[in-house]
């Protein structure tokens, strides 16, 4: 079976090189998109196991962008996590009504970042719904 592939959807350079270069030592396969618009696109084509989007793009949010995957019948239900420096309460309540699968916060935790992607992979291959984090 091959590994899980991970779309990135960042549009810092340092973050994209930190979360590429960290999952790719781990196995993981990795495509990456800058903007909402290319990662919309690239979901549709590729079908990642999981979609890691930040929420602060230059085109459009995060949110909107998992409105747009959303609403594809195609992407519809890849697994999609919330990436961002926005960690208050409010914040993490807010991407789940919107209807992100998870929620990771920047910094993020290096030594933690592997398994915790695996984890929604894993939830996309029907083992339930990946623990908060």
């Amino acid at each position: 079976m091959d590994s899980p592939l991970v779309l990135i959807v960042e549009d810092n350079e340092a973050n994209m090189k930190l979360e590429r270069d960290v999952l790719q030592f781990h196995g993981f396969r990795i495509i990456e998109a800058h903007t909402a618009a290319e990662g919309i696109a690239l979901a549709a084509e590729r079908l990642p196991d999981v979609v890691l989007m930040d929420i602060r793009l230059p085109d459009m949010d995060g949110v909107a962008a998992l409105g747009c995957l959303r609403r594809d019948a195609r992407t519809a239900s890849i697994p999609v996590v919330a990436i961002t420096s926005s960690a208050m309460s409010e914040d993490r309540e807010r991407f789940y009504r919107a209807g992100f699968d998870g929620y990771l916060a920047k910094p993020l935790d290096i030594r933690a970042f592997p398994d915790q992607v695996g984890s929604y992979c894993r939830s996309a291959a029907g083992e339930g719904r990946a623990a908060e984090v």
